[in-house]
């Protein structure tokens, strides 16, 4: 594959992920795995669920441009609806299931979507803001729509993130995104048409849509994923199963799945991380249970994943790996000028970069941030003489300790051989007096723990403060929840 061919002059985002259609139509795209059988759908049926939905959404009355909501749970509706709109010029807007009415009601304030496709169950904005359609079924009675062709720069998709503000905000990604995400296939995933990839995650999520389905259907691979409520205990039991050949998830579902047991996984050639750190006691429980790696990424919604070791060029330890060949990127300094090599700079994006998005949608239009002709990520990292790429944390979740910047991932890899999972944070004792505190939900007693600190951490990196849960809290998609933690301990007597 050559990676230095750009992206066709006219192109449509779903055409792309769809074309194996006309070369293996019979081949499984997506299996929806249960805990008795899947559901199955191949190739020339997705391609044509897809363009009879997309023309039932033109008969709604919906022109090029219009932005559809997505309240959809984990069902091969997802899918189809959002390659529907995207082939014949409409904008979806995937949104997670799980939120609620105040939530949803603030983003779709956003986005402005003229309409909604919705499963019965799912929170919708309040007041009614454009009709609602429930489910897609009667919008796949209607004839084969035609892709709409165009300029591979407009307007696809938008998705949301909150990033370190913890406000919404709508990330507005063009066609060509997913020509970019071509670099991951050899940098990252070891991506071919043979495989079967298991993705732990929701289809809405920016990692699963991507890794677990846009990309396998456009290599010519099968993409599998579990069921709707489906719970981490039973993914072991569906890896072998179905054969799957590379699975990927957070690092929360592979400390699930350690501790639920793993059959015999002859068929299985590596696993993927993203979403998170991956901490050292998952990625070694993984190799000693199945005999196989895990590779990590490092991305963001804005940009789909850069940085990542792969089956090919596996990631020196304690780094992340590489920079993906073709990515446009940096490390910079305060001056925002390169950083030279073994100094911790801020990873930064070129404004040309393929798969960077065109930036957040607002009242006003699109908006993309820029520090001369960079996009600054809000990722601290490293590169070494290799050019390999160590992780130093978000700047803006870098601890003060007594005056000193420390990164939380520097205490939390110290107590993890110990604890497992840990969050280290910084509490708030009284207005202006901040202690750096490690939550963690092991049976150690304090005085261990404390003990441990002195022999492998500098006085300033040492918590003060040991917070004991019954467990770690965790987002929808199994991120560790550092804001939960904190609110917790404010909480407590």
């Amino acid at each position: 594959m050559n990676l230095e061919l750009p992206c066709p002059a006219q192109f449509n985002l779903a055409q792309y992920v769809l074309s194996q259609a006309a070369k293996t139509p019979d081949k499984i795209a997506l299996a929806v795995l249960g805990p008795a059988q899947a559901e199955e759908m191949s190739f020339a049926r997705l391609e044509d669920l897809v363009l009879r939905t997309a023309s039932g959404l033109l008969a709604k009355g919906l022109k090029q441009g219009d932005r559809v909501l997505l309240r959809l749970s984990n069902h091969a509706d997802f899918p189809v609806a959002f390659l529907a709109a995207i082939a014949v010029g409409l904008v979806p807007v995937p949104t997670a299931a799980g939120l609620t009415q105040v939530e949803i009601t603030k983003m779709a304030g956003l986005v402005a979507p003229k309409l909604i496709l919705a499963h019965p169950g799912i929170a919708l904005p309040a007041p009614e803001i454009c009709p609602v359609l429930n489910g897609i079924e009667d919008l796949s009675l209607y004839p084969r729509a035609d892709y709409a062709l165009g300029d591979p720069n407009r307007l696809a998709y938008a998705v949301f993130t909150s990033g370190s503000s913890g406000q919404p905000r709508a990330v507005a990604h063009a066609h060509r995104a997913v020509w970019a995400r071509r670099m991951m296939w050899q940098g990252w995933y070891g991506l071919t048409e043979k495989d079967r990839m298991l993705h732990a995650g929701a289809l809405n999520w920016t990692f699963t849509l991507g890794t677990g389905l846009l990309d396998p259907w456009a290599a010519g691979a099968s993409a599998l994923v579990p069921a709707d409520g489906l719970q981490p205990a039973r993914f072991p039991e569906l890896l072998e199963r179905y054969d799957v050949t590379i699975f990927a998830g957070v690092p929360g579902i592979y400390r699930h799945m350690l501790k639920s047991g793993l059959p015999a996984l002859p068929k299985l050639r590596h696993g993927l991380s993203a979403g998170e750190k991956l901490p050292n006691h998952i990625c070694d429980g993984w190799a000693e249970a199945t005999g196989t790696t895990i590779h990590e990424a490092l991305g963001m919604s804005e940009c789909s994943t850069y940085l990542s070791g792969s089956p090919h060029r596996p990631a020196p330890q304690g780094t992340l790996g590489f920079a993906q060949k073709g990515r446009k990127i940096a490390v910079l300094g305060p001056d925002h000028s390169p950083c030279p090599d073994g100094q911790t700079g801020m990873l930064a994006i070129h404004r040309n970069e393929t798969g960077l998005m065109l930036g957040y949608l607002s009242a006003e239009g699109v908006e993309l941030p820029l520090a001369g002709d960079w996009f600054l990520t809000g990722d601290l990292v490293a590169r070494d003489a290799s050019g390999a790429f160590t992780y130093q944390g978000r700047a803006d979740s870098l601890l003060n300790a007594g005056g000193f910047r420390v990164s939380p991932l520097d205490i939390e890899a110290a107590f993890q051989p110990l604890t497992g999972d840990c969050i280290a944070l910084s509490y708030e004792v009284k207005p202006g007096t901040h202690i750096l505190a490690l939550a963690h939900s092991c049976n150690i007693a304090e005085a261990d723990l404390r003990i441990h600190a002195e022999t492998v951490l500098a006085d300033y990196k040492r918590p003060r403060l040991y917070a004991h849960l019954a467990t770690l809290p965790r987002n929808t998609n199994g991120k560790l929840d550092r804001k939960s933690v904190i609110a917790h301990l404010q909480e407590a007597p």
